[in-house]
């Protein structure tokens, strides 16, 4: 859909969480089920710098601030598999540098850029460093410091506190936020950690800090679900308080166990909410290494409008559905939730010749139907619309095809497992809360299933092996058991049939194959081919 015939009611967004081919079984010495928690630190000991997290930019060659060796305003993170998340300011040095990262004993491992970090204007740049063997038994573990390959730098001595100096763990920590008109949210890991188990909004409350003069105001939280939670903006004269100096002042936001008086570690800052962008794609990316920012490129030349935020956080899913409907509120009505091998199609389709602006709009309620009678409750407005979702199986593909998924898959279990919805966002909960793949909805609204008649969803999720075995890394649900765990092993999430470990099973490219299914590969064919359908090219092979 080009901006020109794009339907004015119905907005996009591909949830996309891609994974990319990160280190593994770092540190084999290490227990992988070791516990590294970060203790908490009390208020007057606050003083990690907030990091922008958000939006990516393209440009990887932002300048960034190394002299012989460490940026004093960096912060890491440590993540899963052994792995540091540095986040620096981009301010001066030689783009064209190498760097490394530099250990506490003098270790040193690559330091692999990950992208830029955009929040309202304010950037941070950010790099993958593997921690070496030497460093993984080291208590407490210390913010690694960036320098020039070759540098010959040492490490340098630690700060007066503490708790800037050590890792912030990834168990325990507020790592986004995001301001709406009525209230400001803050995504966290390490507060609510069971499902369904969540501390109330009395035990909370978010701490807002600005940077330079470290004025604290505090507001209540108002919702705790998930690694979701949302409170009051400061009011009038504590905002002023916190912004002297310009809006351009960096506030800090976390959340403060009330009790314990404890506040949790935090890369998130706040700004007060300003317009965001409309009708456009969105797609959340986690790590991508398939020339992601190029496709985009491309799509924008062609007048698409595609913005891609920057989402490094391992299995938050959820919490990055969240995050998209509570952003795109004010700029979108209607939102579609589809991962990034996933494709939406009405059956009838297939007999257009040409795709029409219309044909997503058409399995919206109309404005003046969207209060059909239902019989337990007559008043209720649709605020969902619930698509089955079909899943294709390798199709006899021993590699990605060249044509793509919807040209090389055609092949598909017979009943579907899971479902897809398009969302009212102005119907979703005030919590966030979300199960994949729908949202809870206010009072007042409920959901509308289509028929496999109206619409479905094909999933190419059995893909050539390849491509399939990249999701034995780790899986993006926060609540879905990594499948080289052995635990949950009845979980529909698990591909059925396959062990714990990545290794290609006997007659991989024929399983899942129970239904031949080619009506979204004609479709397409018709629609973006260049040349005969028997032996045509498709419009994103030129």
């Amino acid at each position: 859909m080009r901006r020109k015939t794009r339907p004015t009611l119905l907005y996009i967004i591909g949830t996309v969480l891609i994974f990319t081919a990160l280190s593994l079984h770092l540190c084999k010495n290490v227990s992988r089920g070791e516990d590294i928690r970060s203790s908490p630190v009390t208020l007057t000991n606050f003083r990690h710098p907030y990091l922008a997290i958000g939006e990516v930019g393209n440009n990887r060659h932002l300048r960034i601030h190394v002299t012989t060796h460490v940026d004093q305003q960096s912060v890491s993170v440590l993540f899963p598999d052994w792995e540091a998340l540095v986040v620096t300011s981009p301010v001066s040095s030689d783009s064209s540098d190498n760097y490394d990262c530099l250990f506490q004993n003098n270790a040193t491992s690559p330091a692999i850029f990950a992208g830029n970090l955009v929040r309202e204007g304010h950037t941070r740049v950010t790099f993958r460093c593997a921690i070496p063997n030497s460093v993984c038994r080291l208590r407490p573990l210390y913010n690694p410091v960036l320098t020039r390959t070759g540098s010959g730098s040492s490490y340098p001595g630690f700060g007066s506190d503490p708790n800037r100096d050590e890792m912030i763990r990834w168990s325990y920590l507020a790592y986004e936020s995001l301001s709406t008109e009525t209230d400001v949210i803050v995504f966290a890991k390490g507060v609510n950690n069971r499902q369904g188990v969540n501390l109330s909004p009395e035990e909370l409350t978010c701490v807002f800090t600005n940077d330079v003069t470290n004025h604290v105001v505090k507001t209540a939280v108002t919702s705790s679900v998930q690694e979701v939670f949302r409170c009051h903006h400061p009011n009038g004269n504590d905002h002023e308080r916190l912004f002297i100096g310009g809006e351009e002042v960096k506030v800090k936001i976390s959340l403060e166990l009330v009790y314990q008086k404890k506040v949790v570690p935090s890369l998130a800052y706040y700004a007060p909410m300003r317009s965001l962008g409309v009708d456009k794609f969105i797609l959340y990316d986690n790590g991508s290494d398939d020339d992601l920012d190029k496709v985009i490129g491309k799509l924008v030349e062609e007048d698409y409008d595609v913005e891609k935020i920057f989402w490094p956080w391992p299995k938050t899913q959820e919490a990055g559905f969240s995050h998209s409907a509570a952003s795109n509120r004010d700029t979108c009505k209607w939102m579609l939730y589809v991962d990034v091998d996933e494709f939406m199609f009405e059956p009838s389709w297939v007999n257009s010749s040409y795709p029409s602006p219309n044909m997503l709009k058409s399995l919206l309620p109309e404005p003046k139907q969207t209060s059909l009678l239902n019989p337990n409750n007559p008043s209720s407005t649709i605020g969902q619309v619930m698509i089955h979702c079909l899943e294709y199986g390798p199709s006899g593909q021993r590699s990605h095809p060249f044509k793509g998924v919807t040209q090389g898959y055609i092949c598909r279990s017979r009943f579907e497992q899971r479902h897809k919805s398009i969302l009212l966002l102005e119907a979703v909960d005030t919590s966030l809360v979300n199960v994949i793949h729908h949202f809870v909805l206010k009072e007042g609204y409920r959901g509308k299933r289509l028929s496999k008649d109206e619409c479905l969803v094909n999933h190419y999720k059995y893909q050539a092996w390849s491509e399939f075995k990249t999701k034995f890394r780790r899986r993006v649900s926060a609540y879905v058991v990594d499948w080289r765990q052995e635990v949950n092993l009845k979980s529909k999430d698990r591909a059925p049939g396959l062990g714990f470990d990545p290794i290609e099973p006997k007659g991989w490219a024929q399983r899942f194959c129970e239904v031949r299914d080619t009506r979204l590969q004609v479709a397409t064919q018709k629609w973006f081919g260049l040349g005969p359908a028997t032996a045509n090219k498709m419009v994103w092979q030129d």
